[in-house]
């Protein structure tokens, strides 16, 4: 009898850690969390609300931490969008990501009119200090700059360039250690997937980062992917992973170019288990983000209309066989 009750707690065992949820699965590889984003359009879906309790462990704002919706004119913080974000995760015991503190997009137009240095040297330590500071403590990981170098690896024409050169991604860095101490701090960019002079020149930054002593402790990639077309993906995110850095997907979705057919959703079954199973085979990769839940949500719908579907629950909320491909690599 003995011997029969130990192989059924055991047969128990393996039945819930088969059914475990995507976050709990990952933690088991050794990895931080498996997360998802949530905003002002999703936060009172109870569906989406219930996918996010179940399944994911981490929390990025789609939107209203990005600085025209917490800073629209200068001085003026409007934190009521943000901070219900930051309360709904941290109620629900989910981590935070910090979702941007200094990106050339969604820039509120009085920051791009800045042409002084002393002047957006102020502007952006404000800035930084107030967000930062407002959540010191509650957030994990800040994306401290995103999106600073253009896909051929130049530097992009943003005014915090024009301005102040390379010294404003040195300043942010500086600044938001000082101003969250504990949270983990990273650049952040797309088309890091893919061999070329984005990531070269993405990857000599860092160097250059960490020659100059500015504190900087991860490498986040976006991985806004499209379906079949990953190959390179793995290679890629190991020399992200060389660096000795965290290094996190950040925004992960998948799109397919329409039609969508069963062909091209077992493909995308396919990538997504290759990108988690990326993630979990490199030692320095702490954790995945997907870019939404359900595809009725997804910013691809207006951003490559002729792509359609990125994501692991379809337009009704359902599992597509997506979310196999992430399991069957967690499993």
């Amino acid at each position: 009898m003995k011997l029969s009750l130990e192989l059924v707690f055991t047969a128990i065992l393996a039945a819930t850690a088969a059914e475990a949820a995507l976050d709990a699965k990952i933690k088991a590889k050794g990895k931080v969390y498996y997360g998802n984003i949530i905003d002002r359009n999703t936060i009172n879906d109870g569906t989406i609300q219930n996918i996010l309790n179940t399944e994911f462990g981490a929390i990025t704002a789609e939107n209203s931490w990005k600085w025209d919706s917490i800073e629209p004119s200068r001085g003026n913080f409007q934190f009521g969008n943000a901070d219900s974000i930051a309360n709904w995760a941290t109620s629900r015991g989910k981590l935070i990501r910090g979702h941007t503190l200094v990106w050339h997009s969604q820039l509120p137009g009085w920051v791009n009119s800045v042409n002084d240095r002393n002047t957006l040297t102020q502007v952006i330590t404000n800035h930084i200090n107030q967000v930062a500071g407002r959540y010191r403590g509650r957030v994990y990981a800040w994306d401290v700059v995103n999106e600073v170098l253009e896909d051929n690896g130049n530097w992009r024409n943003s005014v915090f360039y024009r301005v102040l050169g390379e010294e404003f991604v040195h300043l942010a860095f500086r600044t938001a250690r000082t101003a969250d101490p504990d949270a983990k701090l990273y650049i952040n960019d797309y088309n890091l997937d893919y061999a070329g002079p984005k990531i070269d020149n993405t990857l000599a930054l860092v160097q250059r980062l960490r020659t100059a002593g500015t504190p900087i402790d991860g490498i986040g990639t976006q991985a806004h992917l499209v379906v079949g077309r990953i190959a390179a993906f793995d290679s890629q995110l190991q020399r992200l992973g060389a660096t000795g850095l965290d290094v996190a997907i950040t925004e992960l979705d998948i799109r397919i170019p329409k039609p969508v057919d069963q062909a091209k959703l077992q493909q995308q079954q396919r990538d997504y288990n290759t990108v988690t199973a990326s993630c979990v085979n490199l030692p320095q990769c702490v954790g995945i983000t997907i870019w939404g839940v359900s595809d009725r949500y997804s910013w691809v719908d207006s951003t490559f209309p002729s792509d359609d579907a990125p994501l692991l629950w379809d337009d009704s909320n359902r599992r597509k066989i997506a979310y196999d491909g992430v399991d069957q690599a967690l499993n």
